[in-house]
């Protein structure tokens, strides 16, 4: 165990909480925060340090910015924790699925899900990517007005449904979109609550998700009916998740199918738009950054389709993508909660604590980056990777529940980024207002309108 925790021993009971905030104003403010989480969490570690704690109507609250301390949170000390109250929401909209599952049966499932996202099957996965990219943006055109955000999701969305399931999604984009925008945003506010209120009282509240659900359900459940009846394996993850076997022999049931079906097909989608949308957007503010960018496309693709082969080379085009999950993280928080009371450095937690991690403020902390609130791509060298504490930079969280399609998305980012950039410049005009949103996972909230340029190789 690191020695950044511990259980806390008898003779230890007296060490101190962490600091932090207490009085009316805080909570007049800590109750407008589902509007602005991010400013908070960035207050709080200015103000307190590495470790703050809090109650709220006696709830006990850390929040954690400190690497060590982090690593014991979600690696060396993983036991003495659980899903926080706040993933209570998602699992209403994802069911029992790998994000929101927990003990033997989400190891179980992990070990089944897994095979999908082995290299040399996300390197077959590559072609697919770039075909559906060059699709998109076949429809586009010069000085065209559109939302990179609603594109993004849109192409990922049929790149998961194609390279995971073997469906074809592409006429439900638009109502897949729209559902999960509502989702998106009754979430987080949601979620806040239920860090507080017990689930007998968070339970009447899941009605506002019924509807969206109702529209996912139909096209997940189409999804799964459409492969039962055709008995295909064409070896994707949907054919690894029906063969699967439960230990006294039955099959997996639809439910089953639909909590892991789900729960891959948004989160799989999600955050990779995401990624991209901010990418877009920065790339827009950053014409150096983009030029480099567009130079490095030039001499390794001379104008061709990238391929999975292409990665090793494109260098920068990968060093961009790390600097947008760095200052945009699309998962921007991680949340636990001790299962027993234990020791962080030289403060006591309480057992119950809600303990909350935010990628988005260690990530622009000046300790590990300088210049943190700066894009700058070329700070991606080996030498810099080497020396950067592990959990300054956590993008897809760490330890035993890191994103299992880490390199998935990876490589869709940097593939769909080159294919795109190739073709187009997406400007981002100073009129548009450009607002994160700290939801399941950190979306622009009015979306990142561009006017396309085209680009001539």
């Amino acid at each position: 165990m690191s020695t950044a925790t511990a259980r806390v021993p008898e003779q230890a009971a007296q060490r101190r909480l962490p600091p932090g905030p207490s009085g009316l104003r805080f909570y007049f403010s800590l109750l407008r925060s589902p509007k602005n989480w991010l400013r908070f969490l960035g207050r709080l570690g200015k103000e307190y340090g590495d470790i703050s704690f809090f109650r709220l109507f006696n709830v006990p609250i850390c929040f954690v910015n400190r690497p060590d301390y982090i690593e014991s949170v979600l690696v060396s000390g993983v036991s003495d924790f659980a899903k926080s109250k706040d993933y209570a929401p998602l699992k209403t909209l994802m069911g029992n699925g790998l994000l929101t599952s927990e003990g033997e049966f989400w190891r179980r499932q992990r070990k089944l899900v897994q095979p999908a996202f082995h290299r040399e099957r996300i390197a077959a996965y590559g072609d697919v990517m770039v075909s559906y990219a060059e699709s998109t943006i076949a429809g586009w055109r010069d000085a065209e007005m559109r939302d990179a955000h609603k594109d993004m999701m849109k192409l990922t969305l049929d790149i998961v449904a194609k390279t995971l399931f073997d469906a074809d999604v592409t006429s439900d984009a638009v109502e897949v979109g729209e559902a999960l925008e509502v989702a998106m945003e009754r979430y987080s506010a949601l979620a806040w609550l239920a860090v507080f209120l017990p689930p007998s009282v968070m339970a009447p509240w899941n009605w506002i998700f019924h509807k969206t659900l109702r529209r996912l359900d139909t096209i997940i459940y189409r999804i799964i009916r459409a492969r039962r009846e055709t008995n295909k394996d064409p070896g994707d993850l949907l054919s690894i998740l029906l063969k699967a076997q439960a230990e006294d022999g039955s099959q997996t049931t639809d439910q089953q199918l639909r909590d892991e079906v789900m729960t891959l097909f948004l989160a799989g989608h999600e955050t990779t738009a995401n990624a991209l949308a901010w990418t877009w957007y920065l790339l827009s503010l950053n014409p150096e950054a983009e030029a480099r960018l567009h130079a490095e496309l030039k001499e390794v693709l001379g104008g061709r389709s990238p391929r999975f082969e292409d990665l090793q080379r494109l260098r920068y085009t990968q060093m961009v993508v790390k600097e947008s999950l760095r200052l945009f993280p699309p998962a921007w928080g991680v949340g636990r909660e001790t299962l027993r009371e234990i020791q962080l450095g030289e403060y006591r937690v309480p057992a119950g604590t809600n303990v909350f991690i935010s990628q988005w403020t260690v990530q622009r902390d000046l300790r590990y980056f300088e210049q943190p609130e700066k894009f700058l791509p070329e700070r991606w060298t080996d030498e810099f990777e080497k020396q950067l504490p592990k959990f300054a930079y956590f993008p897809f969280g760490g330890g035993p529940r890191v994103c299992v399609g880490a390199s998935f998305a990876l490589m869709e980012a940097a593939l769909l980024l080159a294919t795109i950039a190739q073709k187009y410049r997406l400007a981002v005009g100073p009129e548009h207002p450009v607002v994160p949103l700290a939801s399941v996972t950190l979306r622009p909230k009015h979306g990142i309108r561009v006017r396309l340029q085209q680009r001539t190789v």
